[in-house]
């Protein structure tokens, strides 16, 4: 079985909308996109190295649109996105041209594909299909980079049909510009009594 591990950048209020750049996700009138741009530094960049090495990814149609119109071009700077297996929940795409892209339409190809045998799958941006995954208990691992600022609106990472769910603290670091960056396990089902203990 297959590891599905969930990275993603959000605020302080979890928003993890749109943060590498303005016209990266304007939906719903967000104005705040590229809010991650002011927080690099040798720690930060060390962390991302290490995540870009080759894996298989799980995303979204809007990400993958997103990295299909960027990533074949920038291949020197993340060559794992464009060499991995790109595994894409879509209700209308079926094909790309960006080599080693699969198509699934559902939640019951998702489980398909974490039971079957493989590399550990990353799932990147995504925000609906991250929601999908938590309401349905599909994540084992979640690596957040929580960034020292709200924006009060944005997509969130936990905006509706989380389930209760235990979470063991794996890793943390705190980068010199204060980003936070943790790893949670999945750690069982949440326990009367235990919540707030």
């Amino acid at each position: 079985m297959r590891k599905i591990t969930v990275l993603t950048m959000i605020t302080l209020d979890g928003v993890m909308q749109a943060p590498g750049g303005p016209e990266e996700d304007t939906s719903g009138g967000f104005e705040y996109g590229g809010w991650t741009a002011s927080y690099g530094d040798e720690v930060f960049g060390k962390i991302i190295t290490e995540e870009l090495k080759p894996a298989e990814y799980l995303l979204g149609r809007k990400t993958f649109e997103i990295f299909e119109s960027y990533w074949p071009q920038h291949a020197d700077f993340w060559l794992g996105i464009n060499e991995g297996a790109k595994y894409v929940l879509s209700e209308t795409r079926e094909k790309s041209d960006w080599k080693n892209s699969n198509f699934l339409k559902n939640v019951a190809d998702i489980k398909k594909l974490k039971n079957s045998e493989g590399a550990d799958i990353q799932v990147w941006g995504s925000g609906k299909l991250i929601q999908l995954l938590l309401k349905n208990d599909l994540v084992d691992e979640l690596r957040l980079k929580i960034y020292p600022l709200t924006l009060g609106q944005g997509k969130k990472l936990f905006d509706n049909g989380a389930i209760p769910a235990a979470l063991t603290l794996t890793e943390s670091v705190v980068t010199p510009s204060g980003v936070i960056i943790v790893t949670y396990k999945r750690a069982g089902e949440v326990k009367t009594g235990n919540v707030g203990a």
